[in-house]
């Protein structure tokens, strides 16, 4: 694993960030923009999970992701529930990351379909000033 690519993901990726999740529907790709939070080799999303998205993934949790200078696949896995007790300290800190949006009425932390979507990434390139990162995790 390059570690210097590593640093230049953590930066670029370890705040608030949009970036594009590709999912499979049926024979086509869909893509859409997520807000995400990058840490030790996985992206994290708050969701809805009666989404055409969360629903793509349950037939196929394969995805891709990209953003400037960067694509990756991983595959993604609902952690269930943002309030339950064993996401507390992962949801406090997304809390802080998003803190910008996440109370701006998009969000019903009280509704138990409100998810936690980890991304664990397989690969990634990215480019930062003239270098090209191959990683694989």
């Amino acid at each position: 694993m390059n570690q210097e690519g590593l640093n230049v993901l953590q930066e670029r990726f370890g705040r608030d960030t949009v970036i594009v999740l590709g999912t499979t529907d049926g024979d086509f790709p869909a893509i859409r923009y997520v807000n995400a939070y990058y840490e030790d080799g996985a992206f994290y999303v708050i969701t809805y999970a009666l989404s055409n998205k969360m629903k793509q993934i349950g037939r196929n949790p394969n995805v891709a992701l990209c953003a400037e200078w960067f694509s990756g696949r991983g595959t993604a896995v609902s952690l269930g529930y943002f309030g339950k007790e064993e996401n507390r300290e992962l949801a406090e800190k997304l809390r802080r990351e998003f803190a910008e949006w996440i109370d701006n009425g998009h969000n019903n932390f009280e509704d138990q379909n409100t998810i936690i979507l980890k991304i664990n990434l397989l690969d990634c390139v990215l480019f930062s000033h003239g270098t090209r990162y191959a990683l694989t995790f």
